[in-house]
């Protein structure tokens, strides 16, 4: 027996150490960790738990029966994240370039299934090559079953994607897949194409990075929710993160200890916000104003700016916001920020994360480019995802709100559960001087003195209709607030609903818009 344990160890010893400290030099050399080392950071110290590590392909042919190293390059179990489980599988990249075969696929599919099963996030930690070529379609075979598990697993448990490497091909749709999509710079690319077969094709020619880089995502496309210059930074955010959201949907978010009191004024709204509805503000600085000791995580802040999509505590419960932001396009709705804000609500939704929106929106954005690209079908789904979202919804509105991009923004007629709005509101269907010029269009053109007669009209729609008390005498809004009073009405306005509960009408799924 103790001859038997002994060779065990030996062999153990052999699959953690991997193909040997040459691949190992040549992946750091790449400004690149090891799997374990990965797994390392991510985790709580000494809390991993491996499964499967002496799996090894069977493929016989094209020189793969020389080449069988033990965990066939995916390195996978669980461990802790502040004493929470959670499930982990990386690519080693030092066993053929991390890519995919038969046993690779199974240990991944195994994994995931268990995380599903015990209800525990998964991360996946990409460093692939992509298919195995060696084994054909058993390799292909492997990614439907990610691809089927990830669906399945999609509302039912946080899943984060790490790129750390290359990922081309279909392997690039697991991550998309997936809740939260982080890259690092340099070292990450994404794409279905790479630069060789785009030149062959387009004639064009492009990086890597430059094709699919951590920047291009983060920035362009809209595919990376986050992207750092280094794994160390990157790995202690994705921490960070996890740290906010509950285990699977059938539990409530962490509630952590919070010294920052629950009832603390707010007086620097009062300067933040200008109270011209055309000047600028950052609603960045708002948010921070309002979230336990100013700290807040920033969902997409390189994406569609002009919309802040934000995770945060108040008195210590996670919190999801979104906000029109008027330093980017004014605060105006259009693709990209009805886009991020639909997938932002309805992950918050998923895991039980109470929503608090903040409204500064002139309107959605005009111009032929939006219309043809689709704003009507990709405006809707962020109305789609609040009409559906049954957690606590509370919208304030801080400055502006006009016309149809103010129904979108979690308006009390599409479900809001409070509506609260700040003395220097403006709702209405458009703003003054558009107002003016639609109904009193023929007498302003028979003025002697347009400018006067519109300035006169403006002011008189806007003291008729555009008041800070309008919208709450025609039961719109909950109640005007103090701004230096909107952190205490927030956390008491969240405390109350915190066991809100509400039955969808039964139904296999809804369609949203595409």
């Amino acid at each position: 027996m103790e001859d038997r344990v002994e060779e065990l160890r030996r062999i153990r010893d052999a699959a953690c150490r991997g193909p040997g400290d040459a691949a190992t030099e040549r992946q750091h050399a790449q400004g690149k960790l090891t799997a374990r080392e990965r797994i390392g950071l991510l985790l709580d110290k000494g809390s991993f738990t491996e499964v499967e590590q002496l799996r090894r392909h069977r493929a016989t042919g094209f020189g793969l029966e020389h080449k069988r190293p033990y965990t066939d390059g995916v390195v996978s179990g669980w461990g802790t994240v502040e004493g929470r489980t959670v499930f982990v599988y990386a690519h080693d990249f030092r066993m053929f370039g991390g890519a995919l075969g038969e046993a690779h696929a199974a240990k991944i599919h195994k994994l995931m299934d268990m995380a599903l099963a015990a209800g525990a996030p998964l991360v996946s930690l990409n460093d692939g090559a992509g298919a195995r070529i060696q084994e054909g379609v058993s390799a292909l075979a492997g990614y439907g079953g990610i691809f089927q598990r990830n669906t399945r697993a999609s509302g039912v448990i946080p899943q984060i994607s790490v790129m750390l490497g290359p990922c081309a091909g279909g392997a690039a749709y697991s991550p998309a897949l997936t809740d939260f999509v982080f890259m690092v710079r340099n070292t990450s690319q994404m794409f279905i194409t790479g630069p060789d077969v785009v030149k062959a094709v387009t004639g064009e020619e492009i990086t890597q990075n430059g094709l699919g880089g951590a920047d291009v995502h983060a920035r362009t496309s809209g595919v990376a929710h986050f992207a750092y210059d280094d794994e160390e930074t990157c790995l202690a955010e994705v921490r960070y993160l996890l740290s906010f959201l509950p285990s699977n949907n059938r539990e409530l978010p962490p509630v952590v200890p919070c010294a920052d009191p629950a009832e603390r004024p707010t007086e620097a709204l009062v300067e933040i916000v200008p109270h011209e509805p055309g000047r600028s503000y950052d609603v960045r600085a708002v948010i921070e104003e309002v979230a336990d000791d100013g700290e807040f995580f920033e969902v997409h802040p390189a994406w569609a700016a002009n919309l802040v999509c934000a995770l945060v505590r108040l008195d210590g419960q996670s919190v999801g916001v979104v906000a029109n932001n008027p330093a980017s396009l004014a605060g105006v709705l259009d693709i990209g920020a009805s886009e991020k804000g639909a997938r932002f609500v309805q992950f918050c939704d998923a895991f039980n994360i109470p929503l608090v929106t903040l409204v500064d929106v002139p309107g959605f954005l005009p111009g032929v480019g939006q219309e043809h690209n689709g704003i009507i079908r990709r405006g809707a789904k962020l109305l789609y995802a609040y009409c559906n979202a049954t957690v606590p919804r509370i919208s304030l509105v801080l400055r502006k709100a006009y016309g149809g991009a103010y129904i979108v923004m979690d308006s009390r007629s599409i479900g809001a559960d409070l509506a609260y709005a700040w003395p220097s509101n403006e709702i209405a269907v458009m703003g003054p001087e558009g107002a003016a010029n639609v109904i009193f269009r023929r007498e302003i053109d028979a003025a002697d003195d347009p400018d006067a007669v519109r300035e006169r009209r403006m002011e008189e729609y806007r003291t008729a209709l555009m008041h800070p008390y309008y919208a709450a005498e025609h039961g719109m809004v909950d109640d005007v607030i103090d701004p230096r009073d909107t952190r205490a009405v927030l956390v008491r306005s969240l405390e109350m609903m915190r066991s809100k509960h509400t039955d969808l009408p039964q139904r296999k799924h809804g369609n949203p818009p595409q």
